[in-house]
């Protein structure tokens, strides 16, 4: 049979009550009595029920994540993040994608009715969001699409900025931006070219219109086919900018390919700091965007909210730091 409190109470010699008090992280209890229940939970191997908690509390113990892909590498990293730090405080997450196939948003919209809030995580604020926003209002009772909302992001125009001028301090003078899109205006592309454009504004380097490459989908195949086309297009470069790490990574294969050295030739730079930045050849030098960081926050202020269900709290904005992480790619 599983363990209950009443067990771990009767081995840590405490009332059940103080059992709870732990679990909970109440904070007045003595670290002594802390770590005897926390022994003692080791030692039966204490589940909480957590259906006995969602019937009591009229919650779920589930929320949502809503993500552009799972094809993009760091979506599925931010997922993983997100979940780790959700089970660390015994809640599930759910996760749909935000542009699903043809008929699938009324599905979708039926889905924000099993769980207690929900997380968005978008290419950038557009039109889009409302439609999003309008389904989960549907889902869970409310008529109107203006839900508080909190609001957790990166620094993507200080950070690319730096990894410009990273790129400048190498001795890079003719450096291509990946990832630019045509009539983005306040998206992530926006933000991360503004950023590039103020690194040049700032070593007093003219920009090249040439060296602004668009790139679909901002995948490794849309890295390498901008790469391609510079190297075509015989305009020259000695540093890349990858607006993320999967631009950057197909970049450094068709330069391999080309027999042009990295870094001797061309100093690469990339976004997000992805896992596989760490094992491509070279090593790709990259901005940490803290992403953990970004997963633990947003999981923190949703579940103050869920918790203040019946209380007004004002949309509340927080921003992530970033780090440069300085690899082979750049590294003399």
């Amino acid at each position: 049979m599983a363990a209950t409190l009443s067990d771990v109470a009767k081995i840590a010699g405490v009332s059940v009550k103080t059992v709870s008090n732990v679990i909970h992280d109440y904070p007045h209890v003595r670290p002594e009595t802390q770590r005897r229940v926390l022994e003692a939970i080791t030692r039966v191997d204490y589940r909480p029920n957590l259906n006995a908690r969602n019937l009591r509390t009229g919650r779920t113990g589930v929320i949502g994540l809503i993500i552009p892909t799972l094809r993009n590498p760091y979506f599925a990293e931010l997922a993983e993040a997100v979940i780790d730090v959700a089970d660390h405080h015994g809640i599930s997450v759910l996760i749909e994608q935000s542009n699903p196939r043809d008929g699938d948003q009324p599905e979708r919209a039926a889905k924000t009715q099993l769980v207690d809030g929900v997380l968005f995580s978008s290419l950038g604020p557009g039109r889009e969001d409302a439609g999003l926003y309008a389904q989960v209002a549907s889902g869970t009772g409310r008529r109107d699409a203006n839900l508080p909302a909190d609001h957790v992001t990166m620094r993507n125009t200080d950070a690319v900025r730096a990894a410009t001028a990273h790129l400048i301090e190498r001795g890079c003078t003719r450096i291509a931006a990946l990832g630019t899109r045509a009539g983005d205006v306040s998206g992530t592309a926006s933000l991360r070219l503004l950023g590039y454009q103020q690194a040049l504004v700032d070593a007093g380097i003219s920009l090249d219109p040439r060296l602004l490459r668009s790139a679909g989908t901002w995948t490794r195949f849309h890295g390498a086919a901008a790469t391609k086309a510079l190297l075509e297009d015989g305009v020259s470069f000695d540093g890349i900018v990858g607006f993320n790490d999967s631009l950057a990574l197909g970049a450094i294969r068709v330069l391999g390919q080309a027999g042009i050295r990295i870094p001797d030739d061309v100093c690469v730079v990339g976004f997000d700091d992805l896992d596989e930045s760490r094992y491509s050849l070279p090593a790709l030098t990259t901005i940490s965007p803290g992403r953990e960081q970004i997963a633990a926050r947003a999981v923190e202020m949703l579940l103050e909210r869920i918790d203040a269900r019946d209380e007004d709290i004002a949309p509340r904005d927080f921003t992530v730091p970033f780090t440069l992480i300085v690899r082979e790619s750049t590294r003399a």
